[in-house]
């Protein structure tokens, strides 16, 4: 099979890039709205702007500006295709930039997710992500490798529901291409409960319907207690199971990929770590004055090991620390999470996301 027949490599990796095709590379940003060929750095300087001595083509528009309140169309694109990168610097409060992303003419968005979060840094400070799904470089680099296939056509916006203006330099590359009739469409979905009412459950997931596999979950779990927070078990509701969970964990730390508390045997703290699959990438720890409660965040990638469903899927984290005489205690915490997975058809309908006052981080 020669180059001119072969088709696009769907599912990159070292073992396949070597592979030619026909694919049409295409790309969008500030410079390139529409991503057409040929089209890029085609905007005129502006008369007070850095490169008004230089003129058209010496970087005119690198970043655009979102009004509180406004809702800005990133970029959209007609298919068949596949999104392969997305890199972002959004200035403000991370958890007042809403992302969406629409797939193939939907009403819904099948991502939708404040912009910090969904790159798993969902505490409005800069930390380090080395993973194959996401990196965070400095000083604010969101990027995610997530491939997202569309067949007809995807939109991706951004919301501003702060009451300041921000600013966001940002980059969506992608793909033209023929799209496997198995792919599934990518999902991200952000979810907040503060505090967590006393023994109850957190739930990460409900609602899917249809075909897929879960892919990642991110998380910031703040404490509202003292001691050790991560007791409580996942557990994957998949397919109508009834009471109990087809897969069920053996404590946060341990879905996470970490072990006893996260905590560095010689200094006896928690150490953060970041790797291709799982980190806990981010500790904010208190500073004996205004910064009291101890943040975490985490992310777990199930890149090698995706929990598959044909009907439903739900899943739950619980929140356990520990109280006297060696007892459970149901803990009350700040948390949120983003689920991220596929599945055959575009989403139904998100739940609500909390308002400005709820999504934000004091």
């Amino acid at each position: 099979m020669n180059a001119s027949s072969a088709p696009a490599p769907f599912a990159l990796s070292l073992g396949s890039i070597p592979l030619l095709s026909r694919a049409q590379s295409r790309s969008i940003s500030p410079e390139n709205f529409t991503g057409e060929k040929g089209k890029g750095g085609m905007a005129p300087a502006k008369p007070d702007g850095p490169a008004r001595e230089l003129g058209l083509g010496w970087k005119t528009s690198p970043f655009i500006r979102v009004e509180p309140g406004e809702v800005r169309e990133l970029g959209r694109a007609d298919g068949p295709g596949v999104i392969q990168q997305i890199w972002m610097t959004p200035t403000g409060h991370w958890r007042h930039s809403i992302l969406r992303i629409y797939w193939d003419d939907a009403e819904q968005a099948s991502v939708e997710c404040p912009v910090g979060d969904f790159f798993a840094c969902g505490w409005q400070k800069f930390a380090q992500v080395s993973s194959l799904a996401v990196c965070v470089n400095p000083g604010s680099a969101f990027n995610c490798y997530w491939q997202m296939p569309f067949k007809k056509n995807f939109r991706m916006t951004l919301e501003n529901v702060g009451l300041v203006p921000m600013n966001l330099y940002y980059q969506i590359n992608y793909s033209l291409q023929a799209i496997p009739e198995d792919a599934g469409y990518f999902h991200a979905q952000f979810r907040r409960v503060n505090p967590l009412p006393y023994k109850s459950v957190y739930t990460i997931l409900d609602g899917v319907e249809g075909w897929g596999h879960y892919v990642g979950t991110y998380m910031a779990w703040g404490v509202n207690s003292s001691g050790w927070w991560g007791e409580g078990e996942i557990k994957f509701y998949l397919d109508d199971d009834g009471e109990f969970p087809t897969i069920c964990g053996t404590g946060t730390e341990d879905y996470f990929c970490g072990s006893y508390n996260f905590e560095d045997q010689a200094t006896k703290q928690y150490r953060e770590f970041t790797t291709p699959y799982a980190g806990l990438p981010q500790v904010l720890r208190p500073d004996g004055t205004y910064q009291s409660q101890t943040r975490f965040g985490l992310y777990r990638w199930h890149l090698m090991d995706p929990v598959r469903f044909e009907k439903n899927l739900k899943i739950t984290i619980q929140a356990l620390g520990w109280r006297s005489e060696h007892r459970f205690l149901p803990l009350q915490d700040d948390i949120a999470s983003v689920a991220y997975w596929y599945q055959q058809g575009p989403a139904r309908r998100f739940p609500a996301l909390p308002d400005r006052d709820n999504l934000e981080v004091i």
